[in-house]
This record gives C-alpha cells, structure tokens and sequence, in this order.
C-alpha cells in the first residue's frame, strides 16, 4: 500500500446572476445545462427524476478518459449543490455551488472546484488549473448564464 500526501488545488468565484435563486437552482443540472451550456452534451445521465438530484450519475467526454460525475449533495431548499466529478487515471474533483440572494433581485453564486490528483497525468491537469484559467472559465459561464436568464437562449458559442 502506497499513502501519499495529496496534490490538491482549490479554485473559488462568485458569479453576479440576474435571476432570483429559485429560477436559476433548477438550471444547475447536467440536463439542464443543455439548454444553457455552450458545447455541453452528457453522455448519460442516471436519474430517476430525469434531472438533478442526490446519487444522479452522469458522463461526460474528456481526455484521456470520459469523466463520471455523481451529485453527492442536492438541497433545492437552500440552494445548495454539490457534485465529485473523476476522470480516471487523472483526478478526483469536487465541485460546490451555493446560491444566495443578492438583494437586487439577483443571485450571488459562490463556486469552487477542487482537484486532486490521481498521478502523473493529474499533476499535468493541476498545473494548468490556473487562477487565470479558472477565473476566464468562471465569467465565461457567468455570462452564459446571464445570456439564457435575460434572452432564455443559449448564448452562441
């Protein structure tokens, strides 16, 4: 048996969105994102609601090897979602969103990725899990989301 110390980053942002918490939580859904989420197309989704929910399974095309996401915290009531997302071989990530009202008819979305690696090729994959890199990423998908919450289209991509 091999124990290691782990090889972890840990990226946060929060996201301006021009909707109230209770109309942008359902959008957080790996169904859903498809109607928002340039260029996003799970695989397959596992679900017995056909949309998010605790012990939801889905896939999703990467390299080296297709991710598997498990959604291992679901709370609509508090705007709260939690997901692991591993790329085998590569790295065990953990992603965690929390909606809170803005005050101005908004949501401020608090957003963080955690990466560990899972070897050679997960030390590649957090070297360039930069905080420019991420940050770009996040207003990306801050503007996504604004685009289909004001148009109710996805935003060309």
């Amino acid at each position: 048996m091999r124990i290691f110390s782990p090889r972890r980053v840990r990226r946060s942002f929060t996201q301006s969105l021009m909707a109230p918490p209770e109309k942008v939580f359902p959008l957080l859904c790996p169904v859903r994102e498809t109607e928002w989420v340039p260029g996003w197309d799970p695989e397959c989704v596992i679900s017995h609601s056909g949309i998010a929910e605790k012990d939801c399974v889905f896939t999703t095309s990467a390299s080296p090897q297709n991710s598997i996401w498990i959604i291992t915290h679901y709370d609509p009531d508090n705007y709260r979602i939690e997901m692991l997302k591993v790329t085998p071989n590569q790295t065990v990530g953990k992603l965690e969103i929390a909606l809170s009202n803005a005050g101005d008819g908004g949501t401020r979305a608090e957003v963080a990725y955690t990466y560990t690696s899972l070897g050679p090729e997960g030390d590649v994959f957090l070297e360039a899990f930069t905080e420019d890199g991420y940050r770009e990423f996040m207003e990306r998908w801050e503007r996504a989301l604004n685009h289909y919450l004001s148009k109710g289209e996805k935003i060309a991509g």
